[in-house]
């Protein structure tokens, strides 16, 4: 359910990673190639941006499809950025949320996105909100799997682990209460993007002229672009990409860590 997509490298417009590529995340609200689960992603979409010299992204979503919004067209058209994570979301479950539980979610300078479903959701993963404070809780940005997902990310972020490691952590908690969930998770600051493939398809492409683009499926036919296998952390800067598997919490090692014995793919 859903597709997503972050970009980190050169300035950029939007409309050019997001609109303009034959198969980009624009046409797979109505036509993804290599969705697995559902066929449509109308039920909202949204980018989040930064300016140069402003670590803190701006956000514009809406709660209807993406080919509805022409203002979104004029924005992508003009708007350029270094980095950028857009969705567009087809709902686990039907509700009133609307543009509040369209990706991507924000605290701070980071960005959040979730690609999938957690199997059995609410009563699943009712265990693990005693794990969050209360005000995390009651301040919920949406009452979705994915809003969650996040406050259990974002807490353990706070708590100063690393991006990688926030990720995987979280990943293996949630999979351990509602086995047979689908967590692709998709986190940038600005600076590098941090993602799992767990259960839905991920892809990358380091691109020739700088550049780094993550996302739930190639938006064209580039044979540059790379699948990540099933259950592995990814973490991209402007110019490399690191691949490790999940496993173990403590065998998970921060992206950032220069001896973490990570497969190294250099561009």
């Amino acid at each position: 359910m859903c597709r997503h997509l972050a970009y980190v490298g050169p300035e950029e417009p939007l409309g050019r990673l997001l609109v303009s590529p034959p198969h980009g995340l624009y046409r797979q609200s109505w036509a993804p190639r290599r969705q697995r689960y559902g066929t449509v992603n109308a039920d909202g979409f949204g980018v989040g941006w930064y300016a140069p010299g402003d670590p803190v992204p701006a956000r514009y979503r809406r709660a209807g499809p993406i080919w509805a919004d022409l203002s979104f067209a004029d924005l992508a058209r003009v708007v350029r950025t270094p980095a950028l994570l857009a969705a567009v979301r087809d709902a686990t479950l039907s509700g009133a949320d609307g543009e509040a539980a369209a990706a991507p979610f924000a605290a701070g300078t980071w960005l959040f996105s979730h690609n999938g479903a957690v199997r059995g959701w609410p009563g699943a993963l009712a265990p693990l909100a005693g794990s969050l404070p209360a005000e995390d809780v009651l301040s919920l940005e949406a009452r979705s799997d994915s809003a969650f997902v996040w406050a259990l990310v974002l807490a353990r972020l706070r708590a100063g682990k690393p991006e990688g490691q926030a990720l995987a952590d979280t990943v293996l908690e949630v999979a351990a209460a509602a086995p047979g969930s689908r967590l692709n998770l998709l986190l940038t600051q600005g600076d590098t993007v941090t993602a799992t493939a767990w259960g839905d398809t991920l892809w990358y492409l380091a691109r020739p002229g700088g550049g780094t683009v993550v996302a739930s499926e190639p938006y064209d036919d580039d044979p540059h672009w790379c699948e990540v296998p099933d259950r592995t952390l990814l973490a991209a800067s402007r110019t490399d990409v690191l691949l490790t598997p999940i496993e173990e919490p403590d065998e998970v090692l921060a992206p950032t860590d220069p001896s973490a014995p990570l497969k190294e793919l250099r561009t």
